[in-house]
């Protein structure tokens, strides 16, 4: 493994950062995850723009341009030899002072990391995932705004938790006016009479690119009625299907929330179709990291 900080590559025992670093500190930074498929990464503009847009959010000037991250990031998945991974792009605010003053730090620091993943194994993704509601909620956009991806996962860390200690595999968290906002870690659909709903980007959620390319395989491939609106834990309870999007879990359905069973306890049929599109999909497209990639 090689993980890339500001320009080198390092074997994993000798990448280091400084402990004054505030993204240690504080959780002063900003971060991405990507997956590379068949030796492409993927949606690899879209990720690279929202990252720059979580830094913009966050008063941090990126040291590169869009054009030099995404390069970095190809070199890096290039560099690991994987041609399935998954990818760690993180930019803190750099090395400060024990204060939180963001001025003295002068140089933020860039980190890039790949790996592989697996959230879940192959049976979950077979016999779906049991989800709770967490009891913690969204922060609001004038808090924290949940589209900038900070480093700040505490609320997800703990709703998890929550899950964890129910016996359940992912928490639903709801918004500040108590409709259903995201998972930990992922986007929520649901189908309902051959309905596809998600919650708006307004809702307080993350604008997911899993979520975004799910849309668009089940408007355009698929010919799904799929709308983004406002949607409540009721909608969820009486949902003919449920599954959830995310870059490391991909797409995986939903059987059972708050101890009530989703259709018939499997995922449905719809899900099933978005899965196979979605991975067919994703194992075709991207930015080639290798020339034999480039040349097919």
């Amino acid at each position: 493994m090689k993980i890339y900080i500001d320009g080198s590559l390092y074997d994993k025992d000798d990448a280091k950062v400084s402990v004054f670093d505030h993204g240690l500190l504080y959780g002063d930074g900003v971060f991405e995850g990507i997956r590379a498929y068949n030796g492409r990464v993927f949606r690899l503009e879209e990720h690279v723009e929202r990252f720059f847009d979580s830094a913009r959010g966050i008063l941090l000037d990126f040291p590169l341009s869009r054009e030099e991250a995404a390069a970095a990031i190809v070199d890096t998945v290039r560099a690991s030899g994987l041609k399935d991974a998954y990818i760690r792009a993180v930019l803190t605010r750099g090395a400060g002072d024990l204060g939180l003053d963001m001025r003295k730090c002068k140089r933020p620091t860039f980190i890039i990391i790949v790996d592989k993943i697996a959230l879940y194994p192959e049976a979950v993704y077979r016999k779906g995932l049991d989800l709770v509601t967490s009891s913690l909620r969204r922060p609001a956009a004038d808090v924290l705004n949940p589209a900038i991806k900070s480093l700040n996962y505490l609320t997800s860390i703990l709703a998890r938790a929550e899950a964890t200690r129910a016996g359940a595999h992912e928490a639903v968290l709801l918004n500040q006016q108590g409709h259903v906002a995201e998972c930990t870690g992922d986007n929520i659909f649901m189908v309902h009479g051959g309905r596809l709903r998600t919650p708006p980007l307004w809702s307080g959620i993350l604008g997911g690119i899993t979520r975004a390319v799910v849309l668009d395989i089940a408007r355009g491939k698929l010919g799904l009625e799929a709308v983004e609106d406002v949607c409540t834990t009721f909608d969820l309870y009486r949902a003919d299907e449920v599954f959830v999007t995310g870059t490391g879990a991909e797409v995986i359905g939903a059987v059972r929330i708050d101890g009530r069973v989703i259709g018939n306890g499997l995922p449905g049929p719809v899900t099933q179709r978005i899965v196979s599109a979605f991975r067919e999909y994703a194992n075709s497209n991207g930015t080639p990291v290798y020339e034999a990639v480039g040349a097919r």
